[in-house]
């Protein structure tokens, strides 16, 4: 497997410009990032989140980075928790378990993506397995991110 199925259709259907990129077999998100040779930083990871209604979310921010819940409900007016991982396996069943492309929409999932990702250059992302990720200019990246989705500022940086 290299990208997943749903993500590589709405990447040709959409006509978005993007490079792909083979690493070592990675576990995580900063793991892809070391293994690849590239910033943490820019590399998008996505975190999937529930309300109390059951609605759903993906929040899309830096593999250095930690959600801040408390900044993020208070943006949306909102209370999201963690989806615990196994629920989150059975969204994505086109994907490597722990291997989710940050692109919600994609998935039929409302998207909100940090603000320090639409300020780089490039933008790194899980294809959907452990051993490939895409290369979006900043365009291309917010262009998949999709038209309804909301760039907030709600990370912090684990480390740098």
């Amino acid at each position: 497997m290299t990208i997943a199925t749903r993500l590589d259709c709405y990447l040709s259907d959409n006509h978005i410009d993007y490079e792909t990129v083979k690493h070592n077999h990675s576990y995580s998100s900063l793991h892809s990032a070391v293994a690849a040779n590239i910033q943490p930083v820019s590399l998008a990871k996505g975190i999937i989140l529930e309300d109390h209604d059951g609605r759903h979310l993906m929040a899309v921010l830096p593999a250095n980075a930690n959600v801040n819940m408390p900044q993020l409900n208070q943006s949306l007016f909102a209370s999201f928790h963690l989806v615990k991982e196994h629920d989150v396996y059975e969204m994505f069943e086109d994907c490597e378990n722990g291997a989710v492309p940050p692109v919600g929409h994609v998935y039929h999932l409302p998207v909100v993506y940090d603000k320090a990702l639409a300020e780089l250059d490039f933008i790194y992302l899980e294809a959907g397995d452990h051993e490939t990720l895409i290369k979006l200019s900043r365009d291309s990246f917010i262009k998949l991110m999709g038209p309804n989705s909301r760039c907030l500022h709600f990370s912090r940086h684990v480390f740098h």
